[in-house]
């Protein structure tokens, strides 16, 4: 009765116009204004500095301190008022149900923000096996799903302009969607965070903050907690060869691109060529950085984040390892007859990726490296309530 009732009182006031704070914003408002009072933890992370500039906590902030948040956990193990203490401050797990709420509510287009709650790690290789079990009926319609291809090109079996229909669309819908949901999250917490534009000084600051993960080093070098209150730099680690192996599998695909279109260089390439050197650099650095953040995530503490999350980071660790692992395996396997089987299990896993990429756990980098810049910008202005220090 009493949800149905919070239920309609919220419905009353976004009728009216009003701001609705959810029960879980409530929360990170609650333990911030506790946090504020306390500031023990002031030199851990962004979010403390950050924290120490307001006595308010209204929703543009508690949405721009949520994903500034890296969750390292360092915090809650040095927190006196941590559970089972009564005020059951637990900064990590309450950012972290509120940045999960933030990336659907900032999904475009919205009707699909619910696909959060549901992109798990049963949906992903379910969609996996999907695609791939639709372009290989296509290959056993044309004969050509056993055996090797001619000159080891997959072109002999999917034509270059049907991979390019196919993935053109899926690409530029995920940017679209991506651009469109940060661009309201930057229009929402910019003028909670001093309204001014980037500067130059800040734009690299962010950058060089966001490129080193510098935040989850445990704002004491150590690193952060995972299964217990012990440091370890593996998440900061495993996250680098993470995110840099999908660049330059990005470059990869980006070179080729261009040797394609501007030079005629056709597909498939051999080393020493830059494609596949970009290519295999890359594939190996995402199947070693997946398989530890996959490792650690599952060995990961309950309380040091939202265990409703858990399917979606799992989901998206998936489908990065099983990106990789197809493609490495599809270059090994030229000249023999598995490649055009391993060729559709790799198209079918960068499909679902990308089309889960707007509404997964790959959103949480577009919008902590958006709180970062914001973050900057704010600490060069004078400190609005002239209490503690940045």
């Amino acid at each position: 009765m009493q949800s149905l009732e919070a239920l309609t009182r919220d419905a009353r006031a976004l009728a009216e116009g009003e701001i609705v704070i959810t029960a879980a914003e409530s929360e990170v408002a609650r333990q911030m204004t506790v946090c504020n009072a306390c500031r023990y933890c002031e030199g851990f992370c962004a979010v403390f500095p950050a924290m120490t500039r307001r006595l308010e906590f209204g929703k543009a902030d508690i949405h721009f301190l949520a994903n500034l948040c890296h969750n390292c956990g360092a915090c809650l193990h040095a927190c006196q008022y941590a559970p089972p203490h009564e005020f059951a401050i637990n900064v990590p797990q309450a950012m972290a149900q509120v940045r999960g709420q933030t990336y659907a509510d900032y999904a475009w287009p919205p009707a699909l923000g619910a696909l959060y709650k549901r992109n798990g790690l049963a949906l992903a290789l379910a969609l996996v096996l999907a695609f791939s079990a639709f372009l290989a009926l296509a290959l056993g319609l044309k004969g050509t799903l056993w055996g090797p291809a001619a000159g080891g090109s997959f072109y002999e079996l999917f034509p270059h302009g049907l991979m390019v229909s196919l993935f053109a669309p899926v690409f530029a819908f995920v940017a679209l969607a991506l651009a469109l949901g940060v661009r309201r999250f930057w229009r929402d917490v910019t003028p909670a965070t001093s309204g001014q534009p980037a500067s130059a000084p800040a734009l690299s600051e962010a950058t060089h903050d966001a490129l080193t993960l510098r935040y989850l080093d445990g704002g004491h070098g150590q690193g952060c907690s995972n299964e217990d209150d012990a440091y370890t730099l593996s998440r900061r680690r495993f996250h680098h060869f993470t995110f840099y192996g999908f660049m330059l599998c990005f470059a990869a695909t980006s070179v080729a691109t261009v040797y394609h279109y501007a030079f005629g260089w056709a597909a498939p390439y051999d080393l020493p060529s830059l494609p596949k050197l970009l290519g295999v650099l890359g594939g190996v650095s995402l199947c070693v950085g997946t398989a530890g953040l996959g490792w650690l995530r599952l060995r990961r503490h309950p309380a040091h984040g939202d265990a409703a999350q858990k399917p979606m980071d799992l989901g998206f660790i998936a489908l990065l390892f099983l990106t990789a692992a197809s493609g490495l395996a599809l270059w090994l396997s030229r000249g023999t007859p598995a490649l055009a089987l391993l060729l559709c299990l790799h198209l079918g896993a960068v499909l679902a990726l990308f089309a889960t990429l707007p509404y997964g756990k790959f959103a949480h980098g577009i919008y902590r490296t958006a709180s970062l810049l914001r973050h900057a910008v704010e600490k060069r202005q004078p400190n609005p309530i002239g209490l503690g220090a940045d």
